[in-house]
């Protein structure tokens, strides 16, 4: 795929996930237990690489903070759970790690990583019973949803040009 095609994708996802995780779901109530930039870095991991996701959830962070419904927690943690996904898939060739790096990149690692600043902004109590199961949950239920999408998309062949475009790997993902 050229790097023309690779650039629309991400500012598809991008697009879409700013949209629904910024002002569709922020004003219905459910912008903290919504996944979605979860689920969006894992896809845009998988289908395009770790820059490319990286990418996407710097973009998803500087609209969201632009329509004042963003974090300053978001993009750090993103970043190394997009990254981590990114690279597991990318040396493992299995959908289950790449959503395991995203898990362990943005729950575990992202989360403690701005948890100073969750320290410093929201208090030791909020951070502590608040904040850091909130990045562990959010992180797991979309990598979660990632994880079922793909193997539905894969399953019906809607990514497989996609996905399988310039490798031979095995395809049982």
């Amino acid at each position: 795929m050229n790097s023309t095609r690779k650039l629309s994708l991400t500012a598809m996802i991008t697009a879409l996930t700013a949209l629904t995780s910024s002002f569709v779901f922020i004003p219905m109530g459910f912008a903290k237990i919504f996944p979605i930039q979860h689920l969006a870095n894992v896809l845009t991991a998988v289908m395009l690489g770790p820059g490319y996701a990286i990418a996407q959830a710097l973009l998803v962070s500087i609209i969201r903070n632009m329509a004042g419904t963003g974090s300053i927690f978001a993009f750090p943690g993103s970043m190394i759970g997009a990254l981590l996904a990114g690279l597991l898939f990318r040396y493992t060739k299995k959908i289950g790690f790449a959503c395991l790096g995203e898990v362990i990149g943005t729950g575990i690692i992202g989360a403690l990583a701005c948890y100073p600043l969750a320290l410093l902004f929201l208090g030791k109590k909020v951070a502590l019973f608040g904040f850091l199961p909130a990045f562990s949950i959010s992180s797991l239920a979309g990598a979660s949803i990632a994880f079922i999408l793909l193997k539905v998309f894969l399953k019906n062949k809607y990514l497989e040009g996609l996905l399988y475009e310039n490798s031979t790997y095995n395809r049982r993902l």
